[in-house]
């Protein structure tokens, strides 16, 4: 594998480190603004509607750039973005910072899939692109916890700082180790978007919203839930973000290994043990060890979605595989967002730090429905093939001799 990879990996660290450690910071950073935990939780909920928005049309952007360079560009916003974070005086400019950063997310991850692949034989793709991924899922187990304790102990804000020189080590990697390619010929956006007309895509990003919605309605508050109801202090929340990014590992490596096998019974099982756990989480998080038992339970059957869902969603979108991975990328941030803002609500309203969990059960069973509903149009449409495929086609006409 050649070192460029190393590159695309470390600007994934960054990436995965600053979208997920402000989960366990945001106790300190609403202290430090004089805001309410649920406000702070925008934080979540900008920066994942930043990668929304973000994901088609940075990647749309690069077809006019080379990818080497629109790497380069993305990572220098990351960078930008988390130091204004940093720096923030007050909590709007935060939170304008962490939207800043996100806009680099989604085509990141699009257009350094493109680039990992082109780097190697066409027998190594799929673990060219596994290794540059390995460094968001790294990310959880290290960069988030790590993040955490460092922002705990020395300020939040150092944190912050700490991410944005891991994204000056990513671009000077990609300046440095990344060969030069060509930008991307004969691409029209009509064509991508053409993709978008396919119900069972369309069906695909709906369960991905639903279904990481799920996890992210328990986890954005994970914080306030171990320390206020499971009695943890606030120091153990380091190593419960390490459970809970073992637990996204593994899931992520048995949702990859049995995609290709039985991706529908894979999603219907992921889905309904998700749902199940998260109901459960509202009675587990009074009890220290259950409440982490479920935490990591909750990272893996969580993660154990995502390579079936864009798989799903590559199988479906024929001709614009690069476009539908972006926007299915943004789709998970669009349930984070989703599920932040529902969970800051039950909150507010009064409902207690538990509330969330009942919110990522319903979202998660929402998604375990549209995945039965996906399954059964397909169903009907191959049976529709099989059926036209038999019937008899009419005769031609006989030629007429003059």
């Amino acid at each position: 594998m050649p070192l460029a990879l190393l590159a695309l990996a470390i600007g994934a660290f960054g990436i995965g480190t600053t979208e997920f450690v402000i989960m366990g910071l945001l106790p300190e950073v609403a202290a430090d603004f004089g805001v309410t935990v649920p406000t702070a939780g925008l934080l979540v909920t900008g920066y994942a509607l930043g990668v929304v928005a973000g994901a088609p049309v940075m990647t749309v952007l690069g077809t006019k750039v080379s990818r080497k360079r629109m790497l380069m560009l993305l990572m220098g916003l990351f960078i930008a973005g988390n130091l204004l974070s940093a720096a923030a005086p007050v909590f709007g400019l935060m939170l304008t910072g962490r939207i800043v950063a996100s806009l680099a997310h989604g085509a990141f991850f699009g257009i350094g899939s493109v680039v990992a692949a082109g780097l190697v034989a066409p027998q190594k793709r799929a673990g060219a692109i596994a290794l540059m991924f390995t460094g968001l899922t790294v990310a959880n187990v290290v960069g988030v916890p790590l993040g955490t304790f460092i922002g705990q102990t020395a300020g939040w804000r150092t944190t912050f700082v700490v991410v944005a020189g891991l994204g000056v080590l990513g671009l000077l990697g990609v300046a440095r180790l990344v060969p030069d390619m060509p930008k991307p010929e004969g691409v029209r956006l009509r064509h991508e978007l053409a993709a978008f007309r396919n119900a069972q895509v369309l069906l695909a990003m709906a369960m991905t919203v639903l279904g990481f919605g799920g996890v992210f309605a328990a986890v954005t508050y994970v914080a306030p839930m171990m320390t206020e109801v499971a009695g943890f202090a606030d120091s153990s929340v380091t190593w419960l973000l390490v459970l809970f990014g073992l637990g996204m590992v593994a899931g992520n490596l048995v949702g990859g290994r049995f995609a290709d096998r039985a991706l529908m019974p894979m999603l219907y099982l992921s889905l309904g043990g998700l749902t199940l756990v998260l109901a459960l989480f509202t009675v587990t998080a009074h009890h220290k060890a259950a409440a982490a038992l479920t935490l990591a339970l909750i990272g893996a059957l969580g993660f154990a979605t995502v390579p079936p869902l864009q798989k799903r969603v590559l199988d479906h979108a024929h001709g614009a595989p690069t476009l539908a991975s972006a926007v299915n990328i943004g789709a998970f941030n669009l349930g984070n967002a989703l599920a932040a803002w529902l969970g800051g609500l039950v909150i507010a309203a009064g409902l207690g730090y538990t509330a969330p969990n009942w919110v990522g059960a319903l979202l998660a069973g929402s998604a375990l429905l549209l995945a039965f509903l996906s399954a059964a149009l397909q169903r009907r449409d191959e049976a529709r093939g099989a059926q036209a495929a038999q019937e008899p086609r009419p005769a031609a006409p006989e030629p007429v001799h003059l």
